[in-house]
């Protein structure tokens, strides 16, 4: 994978030579700040930058662009031996192809290592990937340093007892110059989002403030020999530093800056690495900034990697609260459907404990008030047989039809319960006034004996008022049949006051009759409940009423003073598309 995205600025038919070229480019010039941190009186340099530079631009650029480094290190090494060594021009070339076949080829094995141990293109992410680089550092930088050293002791240059001698150092540059310049490049090449926080800029700040009082105790005679041979361990701290506040590419970019500072005045005679041999003070210096810079790669990786750890912490602990978070709303969810659904198996039981009774009470009834009218009819038609009076057959018939419309009466009132039961809400548009008159109307032939029934009726609508027609006609129906049937024998008056208001219609009826008592106010709703031993009704009247209220969500409430009067009131809401299916 390719980090440099050279296709943005080539065309992708000269992409390939582009990547040759600065392959090329980039190996002499690292080949040539090599030759200028050469120690004297030696042959091997402290640090090989072309190996670091070649690996970081094997894995920036792909493996197609080994003749870049082929052709960098053949070019460099050509024009090193050319002026330095005293051969004929075939020879040099021949070192010189040699040597960069060795580096050409430690190069393409660190790319097959990384593809396949690390499988990373930058190791610097984990502390075990820092490792495993650091042995394919050591690794790989044999073959450069085998295949160098063997060329120059094959054409002469180098003599047996310097051979074993010159592949370490040669072996231990190419590893510094890896460990320096290949993870700088690859951090530099790393997309990042650069955000100065004020904590960081304070840092910088004192960070720049330490590297200013070094340099004036530098000034000072006193201090100059201590600071000097104590620099090396006072950069550690920094590091460190470095490497926990900020990335690799800071830290990094440190350690190259002042390990070149070292070799510089190494170089110079000058610092704590200087020893009577120049070869001593170069191994020295090399072991040094081997050091420093694997502890600095993999500290900044253990750093990178629990940073990267808690990242994934946080995003985790954030799924993880809205996993939390919608399963307890799930939860809350089933335990209000389980809730809703234990209320309906409640509402379900008591309604069959409800409806049992109601049977049970039915069927009583259906024994007593079905089969009475009956068998007083059966009763009178045997008397009128035997009755050969006109006058007495008259009589008889009057209570036949009496027994016959009270038996007519119960069968009504048992469909219309059925009916209650049965029928969904029906939403029709409801008038009052006709529909009042209309139920007295119906109810005219109970006025027919007795003393006449004044009606006062009043309604307030002004609105179009929606309901179930035929259930409000029932309960109108029933309610002033009672008020009729149960009239007192003077001046009888039933009031009737219809107030419609927004969405809701209050119903009061009101009469001046016989009145409950007050005993019985609390039990006159129920199924076949009498308050009087007259005959006259059945006992399901009001019942019947409130089973219609309640199907239609409103509510009844009965006031009466015993002999003075009866007042029933009803609240029924408008109709509203839940009520059906409730």
């Amino acid at each position: 994978m390719s980090y440099l995205n050279l296709k943005v600025r080539l065309p992708y038919t000269y992409l390939p030579d582009a990547k040759i070229i600065l392959a090329t480019v980039l190996f002499y010039l690292s080949a040539e700040l090599a030759h200028s941190l050469a120690f004297n009186k030696t042959s091997v340099l402290p640090a090989w930058p072309p190996s670091g530079v070649a690996f970081a631009l094997i894995l920036l650029l792909g493996r197609n662009a080994w003749p870049g480094i082929a052709l960098g290190s053949l070019i460099a090494n050509l024009l090193g031996f050319w002026t330095n060594l005293q051969l004929p021009q075939h020879t040099l070339i021949g070192i010189s192809s040699f040597i960069a076949l060795g580096q050409t080829a430690e190069t393409l094995l660190g790319y097959f290592l990384i593809k396949v141990w690390i499988k990373n293109d930058y190791p610097f992410k984990k502390a075990k990937d820092s490792f495993r680089f650091l042995f394919v550092a050591l690794f790989i930088s044999v073959v450069g340093a085998v295949t160098g050293v063997i060329t120059l002791f094959a054409n002469g240059i180098l003599s047996n007892e310097l051979l074993i001698e010159s592949t370490l150092r040669w072996w231990v540059g190419n590893v510094v110059g890896i460990l320096l310049f290949t993870p700088f490049i690859l951090s530099l090449a790393q997309k990042r989002q650069y955000t100065l926080t004020t904590n960081k800029g304070i840092e910088a700040g004192i960070f720049a403030l330490f590297i200013i009082g070094f340099y004036l105790l530098a000034q000072l005679g006193y201090f100059n020999g201590t600071l000097l041979f104590s620099l090396p361990y006072l950069i550690i701290p920094f590091l460190l530093w470095l490497a926990f506040r900020f990335d690799l590419l800071a830290a990094i970019t440190i350690v190259l800056t002042a390990s070149l500072i070292f070799i510089y005045f190494t170089i110079q005679g000058i610092g704590p690495f200087v020893l009577p041999q120049a070869n001593d003070s170069m191994l020295l210096l090399q072991i040094f900034i081997g050091v420093i810079s694997i502890s600095t790669i993999v500290l900044s990786a253990t750093v990178a990697e629990r940073t990267a750890a808690q990242e994934q912490l946080k995003v985790f602990n954030q799924n993880l609260e809205a996993i939390v978070q919608n399963r307890t709303k799930e939860l809350n969810e089933e335990i209000l459907t389980r809730k809703r659904a234990e209320q309906k198996i409640l509402n379900t039981n008591q309604e069959l404990s409800k409806r049992n009774t109601e049977l049970d009470n039915f069927v009583y009834s259906v024994s007593h008030d079905l089969r009475a009218p009956i068998a007083s009819v059966l009763g009178l038609i045997n008397l009128a047989k035997k009755d050969d009076d006109l006058a007495m057959k008259n009589v008889y018939l009057d209570k036949i039809n009496k027994s016959a419309v009270q038996q007519d009466n119960f069968i009504r009132e048992i469909l219309d319960q059925s009916r209650n039961s049965r029928l969904e809400v029906k939403k029709e548009t409801i008038d009052f006034e006709p529909l009042i008159y209309e139920t007295f109307d119906q109810l005219a032939f109970a006025t027919a004996t007795g003393s006449p029934v004044e009606k006062i009726i009043k309604v307030s609508q002004t609105g179009i008022f929606y309901n179930d027609r035929w259930r409000l006609k029932v309960i109108l129906n029933n309610i002033i049949s009672n008020a009729i049937r149960y009239r007192n024998g003077r001046d009888p008056v039933i009031k009737v006051n219809v107030n419609v208001t927004d969405r809701k219609a209050i119903l009061e009826i009101e009469d001046n009759g016989r009145g409950i008592p007050k005993e019985h106010l609390e039990k006159v709703c129920q199924m076949f409940y009498r308050a009087t031993d007259d005959g006259a009704g059945s006992g399901l009247g009001l019942y019947i009423v409130k089973e219609v209220t309640e199907k239609l969500q409103g509510n009844i409430k009965i006031e009466s003073e015993e002999g003075k009067w009866t007042k029933v009131l009803l609240e029924i809401p408008e109709f509203e598309e839940q009520a059906v299916t409730e």
